[in-house]
């Protein structure tokens, strides 16, 4: 194996340079070598960070097996609020059927969109303990974290799929194919993507400072919007702060333009009577270009705050030693 010589101290023989480091400039390693903060670094440690955090999530397992288990559980929650709604509801509407289904399935792929970055951080720190050395790795790790939570975010779309599929073949969802607007809903699906992956950001930043129960933190925030999103009911029901919050939040925009494409004329989670938008704007519901540009703008606002409060915690973890610390929690 061939190695390059690097001028020694004083008058003593040249020492032996790997030839992997490459030519060093007069005895002197560059550290930017190891930064890895290129583009090309960066699409690389992504598209790494994808692979195995799909490898993690399917647990290396039997395909049929992990296509089982990320199905079970929207499909259950979609059974329940089915149920509920036949229960309670009486004689529900078809529109009112199809706007829970709808809201109940891309429920799965924003829960899981949340869970990514934050069990991520939660699995490398106290499952694996590698938080440490992926911390330290020419990776970023918030490129990192964002790969994972992507894997999980595609296994959380999956769901969403078998779960729309299910509820054609045994609930008799009426979707109409040829009136669904596919390159508006291919737009919408895209746009909210960086969003809800951002808001999974933003809980693995306060997952890297917070030492008890922070595996229930991505459950409890998911709960929370659940109620301001208009997953399952439109906003007007909401007090008016309260709706104030769901209309600032990229998630809502974003299931309500995924449904405006799916069924362009269902009902709209945002506008109606006694909403917020119908009395500010005087119009019944926000059209498509709306909804697109209220998807920007809060996902770009989102987007932002979440890299600068992660960053934020980054900083301060490695000050304080948080990175290679075991809550046991």
């Amino acid at each position: 194996m061939s190695a390059i010589t690097s001028p020694g101290h004083g008058s003593g023989p040249a020492s032996p340079v790997p030839a992997g480091l490459g030519q060093l400039d007069a005895g002197r390693f560059d550290p930017k070598r190891t930064e890895g903060a290129g583009l090309a670094d960066t699409v690389r440690s992504l598209r790494t960070a994808l692979l195995l955090g799909w490898r993690i999530e399917s647990n290396w397992t039997d395909p049929t097996l992990f296509v089982i288990y990320t199905v079970a559980k929207p499909v259950a929650s979609l059974l329940l609020l089915v149920v509920m709604i036949q229960i309670i509801g009486g004689s529900a509407s078809d529109a009112t059927r199809t706007f829970v289904i709808l809201g109940s399935a891309l429920w799965a792929t924003v829960i899981a969109g949340i869970q990514g970055p934050a069990w991520s951080v939660l699995d490398d720190r106290e499952r694996y303990r590698m938080l440490k050395y992926v911390a330290v790795s020419p990776s970023r790790l918030l490129v990192t974290l964002v790969g994972r939570g992507g894997a999980r975010l595609a296994a959380g779309a999956m769901g969403t799929a078998v779960a729309l599929l299910f509820s054609v073949i045994i609930l008799g969802l009426r979707i109409d194919l040829g009136a669904v607007q596919w390159p508006y809903l291919l737009v919408v699906l895209v746009l909210g993507i960086v969003p809800v992956i951002a808001i999974g950001v933003v809980l693995a930043a306060i997952c890297l400072q917070t030492r008890q129960e922070s595996w229930s933190y991505p459950d409890a925030l998911a709960g929370a919007m659940f109620l301001v999103t208009g997953v399952v009911f439109p906003l007007a029901v909401l007090p008016d702060p309260i709706e104030v919050l769901g209309l600032l939040n990229p998630i809502t925009w974003w299931v309500d333009g995924v449904r405006r494409a799916i069924v362009p004329s269902g009902p709209s989670s945002i506008g109606g009577q006694g909403s917020l938008w119908t009395a500010v704007t005087g119009t019944s519901a926000p059209d498509g270009l709306q909804v697109i540009a209220a998807l920007l703008l809060t996902g770009a606002l989102v987007t932002l705050a979440a890299t600068a409060i992660f960053r934020s915690s980054e900083r301060r973890a490695r000050d304080q030693g948080l990175l290679d610390r075991t809550t046991g929690s």
